[in-house]
């Protein structure tokens, strides 16, 4: 294979989202659900690859109904699927999901997706990478935490980008300290993202955003991004002054899930097209701005040309 001929990996979970049917505040006044396929690293595979860009998805899935749902859907998004594994043992992981206007209440029911095993991540694969994307889900749980960490570091010295979605939750992690992980991962120099609610989440308290930058950084983070909804986002790139990007003004919001996964995609189609850090978080801003208008997953027309606009 040429270097670089694939895009992105995106290593981590795919399983159900069941979303509400109708707003709520909680999972308690949820009264119905729907089926979506759903995780981060999926949404930002399938995300990549409605944009034109050669995406390969590196998940487990339990060898049942559920993840044959998830295959038969990911078939159609234009993506590689040759690294997914089937675990006849394990059901398919699933989220109940309430639907809200602001962070939505969610219930993990976990089984297959923390089986990812390092043969589903071959060194041909990372050596013809140019971003490697996870997510702190993805890291919450071994073998998939030590599987992660050992590609991450074979990523890092094949000159393969590294990328991290943040998004930590403690009922996720349950009594496992998240910061050690972050530490090993970090000194890969990555990407990083992650919002106000991941930040307080991870450090149990309100840090300014220099605090939060610096931290980073001090791990060996390359670029932070920091989203605050509404506030818009601050990125901060070592030694070079912070860059700030407006929110989006959405009048009709009709299904926030998944927003975060394609702010990120977003940017990374950006960093992908060599465009400016500015210019890729206004990528970022379009590409969440129409997500959010549209349930599910990305509206079906949505090409990149519409996002450089």
């Amino acid at each position: 294979m040429s270097k670089n001929n694939n895009d992105i990996i995106c290593v981590g979970e795919a399983l159900i989202d069941f979303i509400g049917d109708e707003l709520a505040t909680n999972l308690t006044q949820t009264k119905s659900f729907s089926k979506y396929v759903g995780g981060s690293p999926t949404n930002v595979a399938k995300n990549m690859a409605q944009l034109g860009f050669n995406s390969t998805l590196i998940a487990t899935l339990g060898a049942d109904s559920l993840g044959d749902f998830i295959t038969q859907q990911l078939n159609v998004a234009n993506l590689n699927l040759q690294y997914l594994a089937y675990k006849k043992e394990l059901k398919t992981s699933l989220i109940l999901v309430a639907r809200s206007m602001g962070t939505p209440e969610f219930l993990p029911y976990r089984q297959a997706d923390k089986y990812i095993e390092p043969d589903q991540i071959p060194i041909a694969l990372l050596k013809d990478s140019k971003i490697f994307h996870t997510t702190c889900f993805a890291l919450s749980k071994n073998p998939a935490q030590n599987t992660i960490l050992q590609k991450a570091k074979e990523a890092f010295e094949n000159d393969c980008q590294l990328s991290i979605d943040l998004n930590y939750a403690q009922k996720i992690w349950e009594e496992v300290d998240v910061l050690p992980v972050l530490k090993t991962f970090c000194q890969y120099h990555p990407m990083v993202k992650l919002s106000n609610d991941d930040a307080f989440r991870i450090f149990h308290q309100n840090l300014s955003n220099q605090q939060i930058f610096d931290y980073f950084h001090q791990l060996g983070a390359a670029i932070i991004c920091l989203t605050k909804g509404k506030e818009g986002a601050y990125l901060s790139q070592k030694e070079q002054k912070v860059i700030f990007q407006v929110a989006p003004i959405v009048a009709n919001v009709v299904d926030v899930t998944g927003a975060g996964d394609a702010f990120w995609s977003g940017f990374l189609a950006g960093y992908l097209k060599k465009q400016s850090l500015k210019d890729s978080l206004k990528m970022a801003n379009n590409l969440v701005a129409k997500k959010i208008q549209h349930i599910g997953g990305l509206p079906k027309t949505l090409k990149i040309d519409d996002l450089l606009e």
